[in-house]
């Protein structure tokens, strides 16, 4: 017999114990369907007022020394200067800005994306899921670019750094919220067996 549409909805809900369970357990509090876009947008963000401001700068220099071997004489010269001007530093900047905003917004989403999968398939949270995620970008920033060996290294470089960091800080705030972290815990599993050995070899 077929399901009914109000069978499949209520299989596939999640009752209200298991919605605070999963963000309960999901990194920084946030479950990966919420905390991928958010990052995507926060990364998006900030790339786009970095290219605003750099755009912008960039396009009034270009602009200033397109034009300096004929600047305006008159009032008007010199209003239709800055209209123009202004123009300029504006489509300079929101193109830049849109370049890097996508450009960091897809980053981010590759190294969120990557991390949940390294979380999932090793079923623990922990900054070594982070790491590779980190690295695994990095490889594939590199590739895309064909980077020369030394910048693949040095950008892996930056990876392994960022996700060190990263990861770190999430640990302790899952640490500090009471969740596990699986080599905290593989460490405290092993302590905990080298203890009861040496109370039993006492």
């Amino acid at each position: 017999m077929a399901e009914s549409d109000r069978d499949i909805r209520e299989r596939w809900s999640l009752t209200r114990e298991e919605y605070h369970q999963l963000w309960k357990d999901s990194r920084l509090s946030i479950p990966p369907l919420l905390r991928i876009p958010a990052a995507a947008l926060t990364a998006f963000s900030v790339g786009m007022t970095l290219g605003l401001a750099h755009g912008s700068k960039m396009a009034g220099l270009r602009f200033r020394a397109e034009h300096a071997h004929r600047l305006p004489t008159t009032t008007t010269g010199w209003y239709l200067y800055h209209k123009s001007k202004n123009y300029h530093l504006a489509y300079g900047g929101l193109k830049e800005g849109l370049k890097v905003g996508a450009r960091l917004s897809v980053l981010s989403t590759a190294m969120f994306c990557a991390e949940n999968l390294f979380d999932v398939y090793r079923g623990t949270k922990d900054l070594f899921s982070t790491v590779m995620a980190s690295l695994a970008v990095a490889g594939g920033f590199s590739f895309w670019n064909r980077f020369s060996a030394a910048e693949t290294a040095r950008t892996a470089r930056k990876g392994l750094k960022f996700g060190l960091a990263y990861g770190a800080i999430q640990d302790v705030i899952s640490l500090a919220k009471g969740r596990p972290v699986g080599y905290v815990e593989f460490i405290k599993k092993h302590l905990g067996k080298a203890t009861q050995l040496e109370e039993k070899a006492t």
